[in-house]
């Protein structure tokens, strides 16, 4: 069973900057595409980005185009996501979560694990 542990969260002003990690604990990792997913209070779980297996293909919610980058390092397990310009209605836990295939969620399915989340507060 993979583990996915997120790291990054924390408290920034609106237009600043953050970058999320995501540590996956097996190396099986690289097989798998990978997506971030973010719930503000009181709101669905949102897709916020995916990339495929080998990060030559990625995709984004609208929301987030041009300010969020996702990115991975095989070799080291990891998956990314890059913030720019935030904005207060980015305040959400985000998550991070392994599927079989990007376009699959894309479309909010397909996850077979999912980490705990962190929480990014994005201050006005």
């Amino acid at each position: 069973q993979v583990q996915l542990v997120e790291s990054g969260g924390g408290l920034v002003q609106a237009g600043g900057s953050l970058r999320l990690s995501c540590a996956a604990s097996e190396r099986t990792f690289s097989g798998y595409a990978m997506g971030w997913f973010r719930q503000a209070p009181g709101k669905e779980r949102d897709f916020v980005a995916a990339i495929n297996w080998s990060g030559g293909h990625t995709d984004y919610a609208d929301s987030v185009k041009g300010r969020f980058t996702i990115s991975r390092d095989n070799a080291k397990n990891t998956v990314y996501l890059q913030m720019n310009s935030l904005k207060p209605e980015d305040t959400a836990v985000y998550y991070c979560a392994s599927g079989t295939n990007l376009a699959t969620l894309a479309s909010g399915g397909g996850m077979n694990y999912w980490g705990k989340g962190t929480l990014v507060t994005v201050s006005s």
